[in-house]
This record gives structure tokens, C-alpha cells and sequence, in this order.
């Protein structure tokens, strides 16, 4: 008991601590206003109408007698069993979809199907297991999913990736490849899934999409270098003290500038892809997130949100995800919010041409780097 005050006192004596309750709070609230405004002005308002996801043309199929599992439109979700992931699962499997499900444990892809086909017997899902923190993890991923789908006569193609899985680390961890946890989790796993995935998403015989899960606390990021050190997270190792609360939320502006780089990136490619791009912000929700913060801080920081009116149910939060997934093909590069298929702006900084390139630049050496590393090759 006297160890568990002790730390929750530590705790809120830093300064990452205060940067989340006042600033992520204000992040927040900022978002809300944005989203009430846009309600109000019809003029300026963005809603768009759900949609069911389309049907794989039967003759796309490797087999004459395709059965509607053969034509269901593939959704794969990372971070998928708890959650976001698990709502968005569910909801997404009721709506059509053969649900992909990824994530790092074996045991909780087990539950997690158990629990979707409990709610919805006609189901179809399938699990894998992934570390979104390894990209050895993430390309066996992908050689393990294009063998399923030619194993099972489906169509060598993706119709939805959907890029939630996401750590708040308190204390500095580095991946394999010295990365920082955090940063490799919440940015550069879901950067290196996307790449891998795109010949999958671009064989698409009907429109596909990219969702990226992001966050309001990218607001608070007001400059950032985009150079290697920064985006691998290597830099915040050499620190004395870790500033998780910076790097969840630069983790988070990274996947969002990704988000409008690569929908630019997918409109100046030679031949005519209908990829779509959106990011989503869920707002805040509760959610296992906070899993590593003392658990009387949580708990405290849960019921401020709730006094405040802020805090959803996963059941809740997930329908931003749910609104991006069914939006009409032709919307690409905005920023959903709010639920009811509501679109504001992000933070004035993340709509940064240059900003974005670079971080392209980065991250694709990055990716070079990890592939020539998984294949034993020095650049």
C-alpha cells in the first residue's frame, strides 16, 4: 500500500503528468468545439453517409463457385483484441466485413474471436499473431496473410487496414533494434505495415482504404525534428528522465502527417489506384491505455473525463472508426471526429507540406534499413 502511494505520488509530482491533465485536457476540449462548431454552420459541415462495404466481383475469385466468404471485403485490425480494436472488430463484422485480426496475443486473439462469433454467429475471422514493435513480426504478418488468402481462394487483395494498435509507455523500453518501444509501436510498425500491405490494398478490384487511429493530443506538439533519431525514438533513451507523454504524442502526429503524405503519395503514383486515406481521432476513451499509469491516477483522470462529459465506452468511441470505414470512397485525407460521420481540422502544424515530406523520407529509410537488416544485408 505504502509503495503504491509512494509511486502515484512520484507520479504526479512530474511534469509529464501535468502536460497530460491540463494540456491533453485542453487538446481535448479543443477538438469538442471544433466539432460543435462544424455541427452548427451547415455551410462548413462535413458528414457523410455510412455505406455498406462492397462485394468482391465473383469472377475476381479463384473458383467458380465463390461462396459469400469469397466475396467479402477484407478488414485487418491491429491492436484488435481489446478495446478500440475489439469494438471496431465487432461492429465492422456486423456490417460485412471478414474480419483480420491482429495482435500479440495468442490467448486474447482466441477470446477475441470467441467473443465476436458469440455476438455475431455468421462471422468470418481470422487471427494472427503480431508485434507491431517488430518489423520481423510485421513481415511475417504479411507472408502469413497473403499464404491464408491463397490457401483459401481468396482474392489476393485488402480491402480495409486499420492501423489502432497503440502503447502509452511510462518508462523508456527499446525494441530489438534499439528503437524506442512507443515510437516503434505507435508510428513506425504501423508505417512499415501500411508499405508492406499496399500491393495487397492496390490489387483491391473495388475501392480499399486506410484508416489510421490517431489522437487530439497531437495538437501538442508545436515543432518536431523529423530526422532518424527522433522518429526511431533513440534520442529519448539518452535522457534522464522519459518523456512518455512527448512521445505518445509525437507518435501519434507522426501517423497523422503519414496519413496526408501517403494519400498525396498515392495521388501522384503513375497508374490510378483507388487507395483512400483517413485519419481518426476517437476522442477519449477508456480503454486499457493507461494500463501502465498508477491505478488511483487512471481511475482519478477516468472521472474527470466523465464529469466533463468526454469519456466513452469503446461501444462509443469506436463509431469515428466505424464512419471513416464506411465513408464513400471518394473521401480521402480528412480527419474524422466526433462520431455521426463529423470531420475537423487537425492542428495547424500537421497539415505541413515539408513537415510531411520529410518524415516520408525518414521513414521510408527506416524502412529500408529494417528490411536490408531482416534479410541480413548491410546498405
Amino acid at each position: 500500500m505504502e509503495s503504491t502511494v509512494t509511486e502515484a505520488f512520484h507520479f504526479v509530482c512530474s511534469s509529464q503528468f501535468w502536460r497530460m491533465a491540463i494540456f491533453w485536457t485542453l487538446s481535448l476540449i479543443i477538438s469538442y468545439l471544433q466539432s460543435f462548431a462544424q455541427r452548427f454552420v451547415a455551410a462548413q459541415s462535413k458528414s457523410f453517409v455510412y455505406s455498406s462495404p462492397p462485394s468482391l466481383p465473383q469472377a475476381t475469385r479463384s473458383v467458380p463457385s465463390a461462396t459469400n466468404a469469397l466475396r467479402t471485403p477484407i478488414c485487418i485490425i491491429t491492436g484488435a483484441t481489446s478495446g478500440l480494436g475489439a469494438a471496431a472488430a465487432n461492429a465492422l463484422s456486423m456490417k460485412g466485413f471478414y474480419i483480420v485480426l491482429a495482435g500479440r496475443s495468442s490467448d486474447l486473439l482466441a477470446k477475441a474471436i470467441s467473443d465476436i462469433k458469440r455476438q455475431h454467429i455468421g462471422a468470418l475471422v481470422k487471427a494472427f499473431e503480431v508485434d507491431m514493435s517488430s518489423f520481423k513480426s510485421v513481415l511475417k504478418f504479411k507472408n502469413s496473410l497473403q499464404q491464408w488468402l491463397l490457401e483459401s481462394n481468396l482474392h489476393s487483395s485488402v480491402q480495409l487496414l486499420i492501423n489502432n494498435a497503440g502503447i502509452l509507455a511510462t518508462s523508456c523500453r527499446l525494441t530489438p533494434e534499439d528503437y524506442d518501444e512507443m515510437m516503434a509501436t505507435n508510428y513506425i510498425g504501423a508505417f512499415c505495415l501500411t508499405k508492406v500491405l499496399m500491393p495487397l490494398l492496390e490489387n483491391s478490384p473495388v475501392p480499399s482504404r486506410v484508416i489510421n487511429v490517431t489522437s487530439f493530443t497531437h495538437r501538442n506538439v508545436s515543432g518536431m525534428p523529423v530526422d532518424n533519431d527522433t522518429v526511431t525514438g533513440k534520442c529519448f533513451s539518452r535522457l534522464n528522465c522519459y518523456p512518455y507523454a512527448q512521445i505518445y504524442e509525437y507518435s501519434k502526429f507522426c501517423l497523422l502527417l503519414f496519413s496526408y503524405e501517403l494519400q498525396r503519395q498515392i495521388g501522384i503514383m503513375e497508374k490510378s489506384h483507388q487507395v483512400s486515406v483517413i485519419a481518426v481521432d476517437p476522442g477519449a476513451v477508456k480503454t486499457s491505455i493507461m494500463r501502465e499509469i498508477p491505478s488511483c491516477i487512471a481511475s482519478m483522470a477516468f472521472l474527470g473525463l466523465k464529469l466533463l462529459g468526454a469519456l466513452q465506452a469503446p461501444e462509443n468511441g469506436v463509431s469515428s472508426i466505424i464512419d471513416a470505414a464506411l465513408a464513400p470512397p471518394e473521401i480521402t485525407g480528412v480527419y474524422f471526429f466526433g462520431g455521426n460521420g463529423g470531420t475537423i481540422r487537425s492542428s495547424a502544424l500537421s497539415y505541413s507540406t515539408k513537415l510531411s515530406k520529410d518524415l516520408w523520407a525518414t521513414s521510408c529509410d527506416i524502412f529500408l534499413e529494417l528490411q536490408l537488416a531482416s534479410t541480413g544485408t548491410s546498405a
